[in-house]
């Protein structure tokens, strides 16, 4: 890591320090990062202005004040970058305001609005809708009066302001973007289940990204049904040119913090498309609509209705069962299949229990190796690198059009670092793991290449001790060394107790009552 990228990282840290006393670590996060994506516009706009302007040679806030140029330049911004900001509204004149004292509190909420309605009638209007919804300036939780909330925010803004270099022109454009995960990252493993929903370590989403995209160096389109704070999707993109993103997230809030990450990583307004919804019952994305990459970190066995109307859906009707409504895990695999490319790879994480209970999950784990053989891999992962659980979990691979019909199981749940509260993937895990993926090569202890015949004789349970045999033999016990060593070890304790009994002796005290005495 990076000198700047460390001291990024602790100043956003102090920054969260400054609000923890009065909210949740969800809550503080929102406020943060929405001022930073506040921060990120401001400063992109300006740069983008700065260099539109200079053959006119007219300050930003000049242009505006000339009717024609400043109706062209707002024009030409929401085209180019999805949105605009007024010069009084740019984040440092905001910032200036608070460092000299005034009250900013009411400016800074209308400046967050106006955002948004900048963008109404236009073609990034759905990208920008309520992106700050959750930066709430008149909650309580900032202070009982609107001085005390004033105070506060003021104090976080100028943070943000005088201790933090976000220089757009001057850092590497990844910064920020690390910047926000790494908030994420820190409150979702302060914040326990709840967060651990929306954020798959970097780690697990750099194996799962490297998997889809193996040997392309551009692909059509990348695909998340779950995809929480869009880190994910956007893994994919650090990996090959992506043309296009796709994702739908339940929660609001972090529906709205996977449209920020997208542009905060500098993914233009129409070139993704997230929406907001449950996939499951309704999938916002057209069913004829198919993506050359999908990737997804569902919760856990979460609940679903599974109503029996869903045995006509397109989805789930080909496996002739559904997924019980206690464990949506192969409902999330079904949905994901239905929207993968004949040539594309799919990448899951789901809990170990896919891999063997029975009933309608064994019906459709034999659907889909017998009737379609789409599984391609099983990867195990060592337990708690996960936020919010401890127990391991696997990455299943699927493609469509496989010429083969065996299956790479591989057992990398003993290869990992300890670190204080979770256990984490390292560099030379990943590439272990992905190079026996993309050689498919057998080790012993570590990977197996299964056939469909031992599949079937295993009556398609996939659980992986089936397959990769980790099992240590002891050393043998070489018995008559183990006596020879007693009787030694015996003759030592008779000669210590003889010397015991001669220093008592000469002590004039009474010796203890040895065995051999008795």
């Amino acid at each position: 890591m990076s000198d700047n990228k460390r001291k990024l990282e602790q100043k956003l840290w102090d920054i969260a320090n400054t609000l923890r006393g009065n909210m949740g670590a969800d809550e503080f996060r929102d406020y943060i990062l929405g001022f930073i994506f506040y921060k990120f516009l401001s400063e992109n706009i300006e740069a983008h202005v700065t260099s539109e302007l200079k053959v006119d040679n007219k300050t930003f806030s000049e242009a505006m004040n000339d009717k024609d140029l400043a109706e062209s330049l707002k024009e030409e911004c929401i085209e180019t970058l999805g949105y605009f900001i007024e010069p009084k509204d740019l984040f440092h004149n905001i910032a200036s305001r608070a460092k000299n004292g005034e009250f900013i509190i009411e400016d800074l909420a209308k400046a967050l609005k106006s955002i948004e309605e900048a963008t109404l009638g236009h073609e990034s209007e759905e990208e920008f809708s309520g992106l700050f919804e959750d930066v709430d300036l008149s909650s309580s939780k900032l202070g009982r009066t609107v001085e005390q909330k004033n105070k506060l925010i003021s104090a976080v803004i100028k943070h943000l302001y005088d201790d933090i270099n976000f220089k757009f022109a001057d850092t590497d454009s990844d910064i920020l973007g690390d910047a926000y995960e790494y908030l994420i990252g820190k409150f979702a493993s302060g914040a326990g289940k709840k967060a651990g929903e929306f954020y798959t370590p970097q780690q697990v989403s750099k194996l799962m990204a490297k998997i889809v995209t193996l040997g392309k160096d551009r692909i059509s389109s990348v695909y998340d049904p779950t995809c929480g704070s869009g880190s994910l999707l956007l893994r994919v993109g650090k990996e090959c040119k992506v043309a296009d993103y796709y994702g739908q997230e339940l929660n609001t809030t972090t529906y709205n913090l996977a449209r920020m990450n997208m542009i905060l990583h500098g993914v233009k307004y129409n070139s993704f498309d997230i929406q907001q919804g449950d996939t499951l019952e309704e999938p916002r994305h057209k069913e004829d609509i198919k993506f050359e990459a999908v990737v997804a970190n569902p919760p856990f066995s979460a609940h679903w209705l599974a109503r029996q109307t869903f045995l006509s859906d397109s989805r789930f009707s080909a496996a002739g069962k559904l997924a019980p409504k206690s464990k949506a895990d192969y409902a999330f695999v079904l949905h994901m299949l239905s929207r993968l490319s004949e040539d594309g790879t799919m990448t899951i994480v789901l809990p170990h229990g896919v891999l063997f209970r029975g009933a309608a999950e064994g019906v459709i784990r034999k659907y889909l190796i017998k009737d379609k053989n789409w599984l391609d891999a099983v990867i195990g992962l060592p337990a708690n690198i996960f936020y919010g659980t401890s127990i391991p979990a696997v990455v299943l691979v699927f493609k469509k059009c496989r010429e083969i019909t065996d299956i790479l199981f591989i057992d990398a749940s003993s290869d990992f670092e300890k670190e204080t509260n979770q256990n984490i993937l390292r560099q030379e895990d990943i590439e272990r793991i992905f190079s026996t993926y993309k050689n498919r090569v057998v080790i012993d202890k570590y990977s197996y290449k299964a056939s469909l015949k031992d599949i079937k004789e295993n009556d398609y349970n996939l659980n992986i001790p089936r397959y990769v045999d980790t099992f240590e033999e002891e050393e043998p016990v070489d018995l008559d060394e183990i006596i020879s060593q007693l009787s030694d070890i015996e003759t030592e304790m008779k000669d210590t107790d003889q010397k015991l009994k001669l220093y008592c002796e000469e002590l004039g005290i009474e010796a203890p009552v040895f065995e051999e005495d008795r």
